[in-house]
């Protein structure tokens, strides 16, 4: 005999115990796997019948017949099971197990009860080609268009297998061959297919695990475009850098931070490292290295959150600031990976702070010079006041002395003294803004020239007074008396800050388009509303300069750097309240031992014809202006004696005034003053008494001149009261606090003129002149 049943047996058994292993293997090591399982247990069962085939005649037949036929008989149906557990198919368990059990009944049935043995081989091989035939269904639907090589190859052999086994079956009963020599041949050809189906099987997992490991690449792959395009197109900036302080990778929006190009890496021009970038802090100055972000997380292996760091782009001229946050990425084993930094521009939101620490302090000193300015206001007009009074007075006794009295030259003393009280005075409310001006078309050249030789009569021989204006530059809606103190004042200024040394002094004038970027933002707003360019005067000294601390000051009232006696403070703050009433700005450049530039910038005056002082919409229309009386700001020293020629002016009948103030100082004197003048006055402190008084005789009275800033009734209140009893009376209002608004109120009160306080008491005998005379 060519094969020896039990050595095939043996070697079968063995077989199926090294494929059951494996299988057991693949299940443990590759749990997800539908298939191995069953592939194992139809190893099990296998050995199973081959054990019984073995020990057929050794033991009872209900073992070696029953259990190891029906065994064998089960194996095709346990394959079918794993192949469709591997295609993850529906398994269907209850069917298999019927099968199984049928299988058995009718194998111990063809022992005992009929043993008929070609019935039993007639059973085996049914159930055997009918599972054969669904595995070999579900592997051609599985895969239909012959992709899978190794399921191809399971196919083909299943094929052979069936038609082996059909062979096998019909050649004892057909082939008339011996059954002696049918089943060893059998045997040893199934336990070759059951070894290749093995292989086969192991290949479709191995297929399945490249497959899956292929899927698994692909997802990867999948998720690291997400995230890298999650990543690029994030507004922030992602900068992952190796230890060493290269850079792994880097997304757009930081590329687009550090001033990169945002279309990758050059591979022949290497982007900048860690160490090459210097980093500031909030308060600019360079961040030390040990306080970046990339060196903390490297020497700690601890995040950092919320640090704000400055990075300078391009030449250095820019500065973009960013909140960075970073992390470190460790490995499995914990060494470190990359350190992550994140960065959130701020820059914007830096800007808007740095505008808002601006404006703020602009507010803060605006709202100190309104505090201070109505504070200086207050006292101006009380001080005003008393050196009215003053001056009266001492004019006064001057007229009742003899020319050769030793009190005139006290009485000249105080007089002086008095004058620079009130230009003082003049000063603080210039300050204050309550000096009134009377804005025209001015040619700011011409007040430039004018003003240069002023001073150069005053300046030091040894100090250069330079002045240039461009011959195009445009005229200015301007009070030309105002901007000649302004020059007078930077002019005095730049001569103070050479310190008594040789220096120049240059002043320069010209004209700036209404849209150049040099010009304030407020000023350029201006001239680009109005369709203006705008004017641009000049002041530089080289001198001695001045600090940061200094310059932040120089605008706050009755700061001084200079010498007790020499300046009041006020010099500045003057300038400052006078070109903003024009609607201008200033700007100051100053270092020390530099010396300084004061750069003020004023809208041009329109083409057409100046709009008037006050807004015609505001004033209601009358038949006469209110005009306003000022006097020079110097008194001249000659004697002021009363003559008869005033009094030959006046009308035949006396003139009767009705003078109002609160300041019984005041009264006293003007009464004096007008009496003297040859008038008859009727004095008043209280509001209601003279407002009686005319009410008791309304054609008694040929003028009315009263204060305005009174407790109670104010004097607009007053002359309406009075102008009430008596329409055709004359009112006068006298007043330190001129403003438009005052001037517009006055005129629609009735009130003839308004006086400015400010000046010399003698300026109410003007007034009263000119008003008392018949029309």
């Amino acid at each position: 005999m060519l094969f020896d049943i039990p050595t095939l047996l043996a070697v079968r058994v063995g077989i199926d115990v090294l494929i059951a292993l494996a299988f057991w293997g693949l299940v443990r090591r590759y749990p997800g796997i539908g298939g191995p399982r069953w592939w194992s247990v139809a190893s099990l069962v296998s050995i199973m019948g081959s054990v019984g085939l073995w020990l057929r005649g050794s033991v009872p037949d209900v073992f070696t017949y029953g259990i190891g036929n029906a065994a064998l008989s089960v194996i095709p149906l346990l394959f079918w099971m794993g192949v469709r557990s591997y295609l993850q198919l529906p398994r269907p368990m209850g069917r298999v197990l019927v099968a199984s059990f049928l299988a058995l009944v009718l194998q111990l049935a063809f022992r005992w009860a009929w043993d008929l043995p070609q019935a039993r081989q007639a059973g085996f091989a049914l159930f055997t080609v009918g599972a054969t035939l669904l595995a070999l269904r579900d592997m051609v639907r599985a895969d239909p268009l012959k992709r899978v090589p190794e399921l191809q190859a399971l196919k083909a052999l299943t094929v052979v297998e069936l038609l082996a086994l059909v062979t096998f079956t019909a050649a004892v009963p057909i082939g008339g061959l011996a059954l002696e020599q049918v089943v060893p041949a059998t045997i040893f050809f199934f336990m070759l297919a059951g070894l290749l189906r093995a292989v086969l099987c192991g290949a479709l997992v191995a297929y399945r695990l490249r497959v899956d490991g292929e899927r698994a690449r692909q997802d990867l792959q999948t998720r690291e475009a997400n995230s890298r395009a999650l990543v690029d197109n994030l507004s922030a900036g992602v900068v992952v850098y190796r230890p060493n302080h290269t850079i792994s990778s880097i997304n757009t929006a930081a590329r687009r931070f550090f001033g990169w190009s945002e279309g990758g890496a050059n591979p022949a021009l290497a982007e900048p490292t860690g160490p090459g970038w210097q980093m500031l802090r909030e308060d600019g100055q360079p961040m030390r290295r040990h306080d970046m972000p990339f060196e903390h997380v490297l020497a700690t292996g601890l995040p950092v959150n919320n640090v704000v760091v400055g990075v300078p782009v391009g030449d250095g001229d820019e500065v973009r600031w960013a909140l960075c946050n970073g992390y470190p990425e460790n490995d499995a084993q914990g060494a470190l990976r990359h350190v992550v930094l994140t960065f959130i521009d701020i820059t914007p939101l830096k800007t808007a702070q740095g505008e808002q620490k601006v404006l703020q302090a602009q507010l803060a000193q605006s709202q100190k010079m309104e505090a201070l300015g109505t504070l200086a206001g207050g006292v101006a007009h009380d001080f005003n006041n008393i050196l009215a009074a003053i001056l009266g007075n001492a004019d006064l006794a001057r007229q009742d002395l003899a020319r050769d009295a030793p009190a005139r030259e006290s009485l000249h003393e105080i007089s002086t003294a008095a004058r620079r009280g009130r230009e003082l005075v003049r000063q603080i409310l210039a300050f204050s803004r309550q000096q009134p001006a009377e804005r025209t078309r001015v040619d700011v050249g011409a007040i430039l020239t004018e003003t240069c030789g002023l001073m150069r009569s005053a300046v030091p021989p040894h100090v250069q007074l330079l002045h240039e204006c461009h011959p195009d530059t445009p005229a200015v809606l301007a009070d030309a008396t105002q901007l000649g103190q302004v020059l007078i004042n930077l002019g005095t200024n730049a001569v103070h800050a050479l310190e008594g040394r040789a220096g120049r002094v240059e002043c320069r004038l010209d004209g700036l388009p209404g849209n150049d970027p040099r010009l304030p933002a407020d000023v350029a707003a201006v001239c680009t509303k109005a369709r203006v360019g705008a004017v641009r005067l000049r002041v530089s000294d080289n001198g001695c300069g001045m600090t940061e601390a200094v310059r932040n000051r120089i605008f706050e009232p009755f700061f001084t750097t200079k010498a007790v006696g020499r300046g009041t403070g006020l010099g500045l703050p003057v300038v400052l309240g006078i070109v903003q009433v024009h609607g201008g700005a200033i700007d100051v450049q100053s270092h020390p031992g530099q010396g300084t530039t004061f750069t003020l910038y004023f809208p041009a005056a329109p083409d057409g014809p100046p709009p008037p002082t006050p807004d015609p919409a505001a004033i209601p229309k009358t038949a006469d202006p209110v005009t306003m009386t000022t006097c020079s700001p110097e008194e001249p020293e000659t004697d002021r004696t009363e003559t008869l020629s005033m009094a030959d002016a006046l009308p035949a009948e006396q003139p009767h005034i009705l003078y109002l103030d609160d300041d019984d100082t005041l009264v006293f004197l003007v009464r004096r003053l007008l009496e003297r003048r040859g008038y008859r006055v009727t004095a008043f402190t209280d509001q209601q008494q003279a407002v009686k008084a005319v009410g008791e005789n309304p054609q008694g009275f040929h003028l009315l001149l009263t204060d305005y800033n009174m407790p109670g009734m104010s004097g607009l209140d007053v002359a309406r009261a009075v102008l009430a009893l008596s329409p055709s009376l004359p009112v006068a209002v006298a007043s330190g606090y001129i403003t438009d608004e005052l001037q517009a109120e006055a005129k629609a009160a009735g009130v003839r003129e308004v006086v400015f306080k400010t000046d010399a008491v003698e300026a109410f005998c003007e007034v009263v002149a000119r008003l008392v005379k018949p029309d």
